[in-house]
């Protein structure tokens, strides 16, 4: 079986294919208007049969459904009284200071919420069934309406979900797509809750389409996705909780960054995903790091994710000038139509603009020389935009560079700096299309030592997930005191979550030698509102006071502690590529230069040297100003820096 990842990116595609005897890699513009014409296409130039490959996708599609507000028109069944809890959410204020603050609209509008008369104890006990009545009412009104999906999430349901499954079997005979909560997530907090479960009913029917669509097109029904939290799921489990694939590109790019990572020796990274739309940077610690605390458009989505930060820097970002006359860069991206001035059909000025128009990408081997870049267009719009700024055309490209540099080390300290760790003792991995061409500088600002650039980088993400085992999360709320149930007891309860997980990973077709699971829990001090997830084993109060101590810097083992959520991750081990190292092959001597040239750097040209990165030899050295290409990406290599190429043909670039 021919195992094939593909990554659709708000700007390219990306593949990379592995046939049992090597990887084979391909990028190609995304089409926005259908993102599986980009997939039909890809698939197509390399020539291999369908029906023999294994496709593991990662898409965009719930993420820009959520993002651009173009999802379903949904529907909220709720208890009686609790039909704005969706609209009141939470006193927590992101710009806590600002006096002009909009709030987005929420994804259900008041006249689409509908409350039934029906009430469940905090002790899960049931006070009051579903009248039926009230629900006959309601699906009238949701045909009248034309509604495609409803989100069921009744008052304590995580406690027992009696009601809303009465409520999701008299909805189900209306053939419409239905989100209930406890299903999406049992956990207490009814904004949340209610928030997680909107949002995949929001966006679940377009990823139900496009997967049909993408199932349609193809010959072969060997489809998995890839889920936010570093695994993946089949089609049939993605289109009925799209929500777990909000984040599934950038998750996958992680789970290659930290494969490679191992590989090299090197357990403490930074992943650093640069792409044409937005840059994606994740801290591990030896293995991926996972959260529960998620926002997208101030909007939680509470299920188990890949703890990453996004920001909108990407080589497609825009550069502008705000009203204060300064600089900006992105969020706004080209994307892939009308896309950088570079391409063609652009206009406005953006961050691979200005990398061609400084000389660091070589118009000549963009994309392997498949996709001819217009540096006599960029020129042009260059020096009018700089005559708005009122300076030198070079000073202002160099100007975008640093800003969108800026805005992602911002990134950066905010996932490690502000956490507590040391961001000078992380070696930086850096991929995607453009993350190459920033590296060095991005980790200079930062005091980084070390970076490492993996062979084929453009497509990374692709390949993280090739290496994506099947992995289902399930959790429950239990809200129980520590010193009331003991360590056995509080094992019991993981059992049912446990028994269901095997089932549905066994019905995915893995066999059962192949799974593994894993528990966790979410604990907290009696009276706190915030919680930490750690594994769940015999040690885990010791456990606990030791990781709120070097969290918040203290611990107290007199107070009081509570488990609020039980969790566990049944994984699913599948067949992946073999990314062992080569056999070490003796650097050439004098090592060939594909082409000369000059480029730009800190107020001074340079003459740089240009190598075709796939016939450098391992262990060879290379210093700069330099730049190595390849088909997927290009990698600067400033005055200063030396690059050594290690056995599995990855870049380790240190400063001198």
């Amino acid at each position: 079986m021919v195992v094939l990842g593909v990554d659709i990116g708000g700007t390219f595609t990306d593949f990379v294919l592995f046939d049992g005897k090597g990887l084979k890699v391909h990028k190609i513009l995304s089409t926005p208007h259908n993102p599986a014409e980009a997939v039909f296409n890809g698939i197509r130039s390399f020539g291999v049969l369908q029906k023999q490959m294994f496709i593991v996708h990662g898409s965009t599609v719930a993420t820009n459904t959520l993002l651009e507000r173009k999802g379903a028109k949904v529907a909220l069944i709720t208890t009686s009284g609790y039909e704005d809890v969706i609209e009141i959410g939470r006193q927590a204020r992101s710009s806590l200071y600002d006096l002009f603050i909009t709030r987005e609209s929420s994804l259900v509008p008041e006249d689409l919420r509908w409350g039934v008369h029906e009430r469940v104890a905090a002790t899960g006990e049931v006070l009051s069934g579903v009248r039926k009545s009230d629900l006959k009412k309601i699906c009238i009104e949701l045909k009248k309406q034309g509604i495609r999906s409803v989100a069921v999430c009744l008052l304590f349901s995580y406690k027992n979900p009696a009601n809303e499954e009465v409520v999701a079997k008299e909805l189900e005979r209306l053939g419409i797509h239905i989100s209930v909560s406890c299903r999406i997530m049992p956990e207490y907090r009814e904004y949340e809750r209610f928030s997680t479960t909107v949002v995949n009913a929001y966006v679940s029917p377009i990823m139900s389409k496009y997967l049909t669509s993408l199932e349609n097109g193809l010959e072969t029904k060997n489809i998995r996705i890839m889920q936010s939290n570093g695994g993946s799921i089949s089609t049939r489990a993605a289109k009925e909780r799209a929500v777990n694939c909000i984040l599934s590109g950038p998750a996958g790019g992680v789970a290659g960054a930290s494969s490679i990572a191992k590989l090299a020796g090197i357990k403490k990274i930074i992943s650093f995903d640069m792409g044409g739309t937005s840059t994606d940077v994740s801290l591990c610690n030896g293995d991926v790091r996972l959260t529960t605390q998620t926002l997208i458009n101030e909007m939680p989505i509470k299920i188990p994710v890949v703890d990453m930060m996004t920001v909108g820097a990407g080589g497609g970002s825009i550069a502008y000038i705000d009203p204060g006359g300064a600089l900006r860069v992105g969020p706004q991206s080209a994307g892939a139509d009308p896309g950088p001035v570079c391409y063609g059909k652009g206009k406005d000025i953006t961050v691979t603009d200005a990398n061609l128009f400084l000389g660091r990408i070589s118009a000549e081997f963009f994309l392997g020389g498949r996709m001819t870049l217009k540096a006599d267009m960029v020129s042009g719009y260059m020096e009018h935009f700089a005559k708005k700024l009122g300076m030198a055309s070079l000073r202002v490209a160099e100007g975008i560079i640093n800003v969108a540099i800026a805005n992602m080390a911002r990134a950066i300290k905010v996932i490690s700096i502000e956490k507590g760790f040391d961001v000078r003792d992380y070696t930086l991995v850096s991929f995607g299309g453009a993350g190459g061409l920033h590296a060095c500088e991005l980790a200079e600002s930062l005091l980084m030592k070390k970076i490492i650039v993996p062979k084929n980088s453009g497509v990374l993400s692709a390949l993280g997930m090739t290496l994506a085992d099947v992995v289902k999360d399930y959790s429950k709320s239990v809200l129980l005191k520590v010193e009331e149930k003991g360590y056995g007891d509080i094992l019991d309860l993981f059992k049912p979550l446990i028994s269901q997980g095997m089932k549905e990973v066994l019905s995915e077709g893995i066999k059962k030698g192949s799974i593994t699971v894993e528990c966790s829990v979410d604990m907290r001090y009696v009276g706190q509102s915030h919680e930490l997830m750690l594994p769940f084993t015999k040690d885990y109060i010791t456990d606990f006071h030791g990781l709120h101590k070097k969290t918040y810097g203290y611990a107290n083992t007199d107070y009081g502690i509570e488990v609020v959520n039980i969790r566990v991750r049944v994984i699913g081990e599948t067949r992946k590529p073999s990314l062992k190292k080569e056999i070490n092959i003796a650097p050439m001597k004098g090592q060939s230069v594909a082409k000369k040239t000059k480029c730009y750097f800190r107020g001074k040209w340079l003459k740089a040297d240009i190598y075709n990165r796939n016939k450098v030899r391992t262990h060879s050295e290379i210093k700069g100003p330099a730049m190595m290409v390849e088909d997927t990406s290009t990698t600067f290599l400033p005055p200063g820096y030396i690059c050594n190429v290690d056995d599995c043909e990855n870049l380790i670039i240190e400063k001198k």
